[in-house]
């Protein structure tokens, strides 16, 4: 990295917070996707930390100027390599971006800084008796910057949809280094093209998010969790859109198999609860009154029977809500040792059987098996792609096409909260034709004429 470049970033946010030095960038050039998947990051970048939406319009003119790439990292919880410089890079750390957590309680609605984390957020509204925020991916170390910019989502998709749905207005640096706002804290708005969409969900590709304001939502007291058991796969699966079309609405419904259930447990000292069958659906209540909460338990308890539910169990203690919970949210952690990759399809919630179905056919076709978990509830299915001798198998990108080719099937979506990265870039025209990726590219262009911002995500 040339060392104009690196006196130039000491000028707009000080010397003390630039890094050059190898030995103390490392940890900025990888993000969490698989070690043995990942791409190799280009060593030869600037780290730069700015504390302000102004220092960072600063550095994306000057990296314009002198046509210098740039890489933003938020918390570094992704998984597909979206966050990895394959070039001589200005990465843009947004951590400093942390000092500003405005709680709205009028309208609803909280206004942070990009780099504050969810696990900042959740404390800062612990405090709160009346309003939460319901996004939660699994990682409470993801700034909400990149939780925008990734769409994320997690279990409680169920009821409250995922990031798209709750941010309603952000400031953002764009490529050409202007600031902008975009939205705002206003139910209708119906003004010109909604760019602030574009936003959310772009990777980071289209613009540099620095504040961000989110929906809140009145507190429920109550909660609850029931384990629900059935010997088969496809009666699990089966379970699950009855559910809703009960009109009962959970937080969350998520999928375990029990050999995943077994083993994290045992990774984690616990113990899975549930004895019989063979799979689980848990399913997490939040409700306003005690008599709501127990009510459709029992509802959801007698309606599991006519679906040839081997076993049913409720979790009323906060301890033994968060011991199930916690054993869930620890699957990929568990496995981390034995898989090349976690996938994240999606399909219709009513051809979730069929999906889980065409996934053990086809890792069978290839020698192998699978095992699957996920957030049933909005068809979103994680399984797995095993090491073979610690070594990922040489037909992954084969079986990960049918298995993205299988979910399309059925309407689905080759990524439904990972994202595209670079590690499902190549899948782009499984799910789009010629035309709707050359406007992909065109929006990019249009944004980014320069190419430099977190260049080959999404698009190239």
């Amino acid at each position: 990295m040339k060392e104009e470049i690196i006196d130039s970033l000491k000028e707009i946010s000080g010397a003390d917070w630039v890094v050059s030095d190898l030995s103390q960038m490392g940890s900025y050039l990888y993000d969490e996707t698989e070690a043995k998947l990942r791409p190799t990051a280009c060593e030869d970048c600037v780290v730069v930390k700015p504390s302000s939406a102004e220092e960072i319009a600063k550095i994306v003119t000057y990296a314009n100027k002198e046509l210098v790439p740039i890489m933003v990292r938020g918390g570094g919880t992704g998984i597909v390599a979206g966050a990895i410089p394959l070039k001589p890079s200005i990465v843009v750390s947004l951590e400093r971006l942390n000092k500003n957590i405005e709680i709205d309680e009028d309208n609803l609605m909280i206004t942070v800084d990009a780099g504050v984390t969810l696990e900042e957020l959740m404390a800062k509204l612990a405090d709160n008796e009346k309003l939460f925020f319901p996004i939660h991916p699994g990682d409470e170390g993801a700034q909400i910057g990149g939780m925008i910019v990734t769409n994320a989502g997690g279990v409680n998709a169920v009821r409250h949809g995922i990031m798209r749905q709750h941010v309603k207005a952000l400031e953002v640096v764009l490529p050409t280094g202007e600031l902008v706002k975009l939205g705002g804290k206003l139910i209708k708005n119906n003004m010109g093209f909604d760019l602030m969409q574009l936003m959310i969900g772009g990777e980071g590709a289209l613009g540099i998010v620095t504040k961000a304001t989110l929906k809140l939502y009145p507190k429920s007291k109550y909660s609850g969790t029931l384990v629900i058991s059935f010997d088969t796969k496809e009666e699990a699966a089966s379970f699950v859109p009855k559910i809703l079309q009960e009109g009962i609405v959970p937080l969350a419904i998520e999928y375990i198999e029990r050999p995943i259930a077994l083993e994290v447990a045992k990774h984690l000292g616990k113990t899975w609860p549930a004895k019989k069958g063979n799979v689980d659906i848990m399913i997490i209540l939040n409700e306003a009154t005690e008599d709501i909460l127990y009510g459709k338990c029992e509802e959801l308890v007698s309606l599991s029977e006519k679906y040839r539910a081997v076993d049913s169990l409720i979790a009323e203690t906060t301890k033994d809500q968060r011991n199930i919970l916690e054993i869930r949210s620890n699957v990929l952690t568990a496995y981390q040792e034995t898989i090349a990759e976690g996938l994240d399809i999606a399909v219709p919630t009513s051809f979730v059987p069929n999906i889980i179905d065409d996934l053990n056919r086809i890792a069978k076709k290839y020698g192998t098996y699978t095992l699957c978990n996920g957030h049933i509830g909005d068809g979103n299915i994680h399984n797995f792609v095993f090491l073979e001798d610690g070594k990922v198998p040489d037909y992954i990108d084969d079986m990960r096409a049918e298995f993205y080719a299988a979910a399309l099937s059925y309407g689905g979506t080759c990524t439904a909260e990972h994202g595209t990265g670079r590690l499902r870039k190549q899948y782009m025209s499984l799910q789009f034709g010629e035309r709707e990726i050359a406007i992909m590219q065109g929006i990019k262009k249009v944004f980014d004429p320069n190419g430099i911002l977190n260049s080959g995500v999404i698009v190239d």
